[in-house]
């Protein structure tokens, strides 16, 4: 009886110790952990199908705080390592499409108060049926480069270019009316003309944050 206790206690030992052999040799396969946006790396452990991941080096590399109540570890992330991973990426500026079309909108509305000023300029006849055909090409252009806003900054700038073709409108409106009454117009008129300075400060704001590509209301468009 003693020797079948003996040789029990030896088959019970060997069958402890192998599971824990078995492990010790699972366990040998040793991974790196790393997360996008943070530096450093932590250990890896892959133990019977599983990955288990080393809580000092996920500490370092989350720049978090590890702590112990009872038998638990506690974790805690601070902001600053999840938002600067989480942070959103710059917002993109003009699509190239709105950019063309606004491009050719200004073209249009610049070919149009050219030709106003010319005829002023020069005391040439100034009528509806004339200058409408500038006026339709403007409003069309100005709708294609609507269409065409994609992005935030698109967006942001079409009520920029709406308000262009506004002041280009109650412009022109205002010589036709000085030229149906027979009143007078100085060759020079548009030189002093707050609206006309308006619509060439606006010009310049359009025409610089094409060229920057960034969106930016400095007053001149409103």
């Amino acid at each position: 009886m003693r020797i079948h206790s003996v040789k029990t206690r030896r088959v019970f030992s060997t069958l402890v110790i192998l599971p824990a052999l078995a492990v010790s040799i699972a366990a040998q396969q040793i991974n790196s952990l790393s997360i996008n946006g943070q530096s450093g790396s932590a250990k890896v452990v892959r133990v019977g199908g599983r990955n288990y991941v080393e809580v000092e080096g996920l500490t370092r590399i989350t720049n978090s705080a590890i702590s112990y109540s009872g038998n638990q570890i506690v974790l805690t992330l601070h902001g600053g390592a999840v938002d600067a991973s989480a942070a959103p990426a710059p917002a993109p500026g003009f699509s190239k499409e709105f950019i063309t079309a606004g491009i050719e909108a200004m073209a249009q509305i610049r070919e149009w108060r050219a030709a106003l000023r010319n005829a002023i300029q020069r005391s040439y006849p100034i009528s509806d049926d004339w200058l409408s055909g500038f006026r339709n090409q403007s409003q069309q252009a100005i709708r294609l480069a609507t269409v065409a806003a994609s992005t935030n900054a698109d967006k942001g700038a079409v009520p920029f270019l709406t308000n262009e073709l506004s002041n280009m409108n109650s412009l022109t409106d205002k010589y036709l009316q000085l030229a149906t009454s027979r009143t007078y117009i100085e060759p020079n008129a548009l030189e002093s003309d707050p609206l006309d300075q308006k619509i060439r400060a606006c010009g310049r704001s359009l025409a610089s944050m094409a060229t920057t590509n960034q969106l930016a209301d400095d007053g001149s468009c409103q």
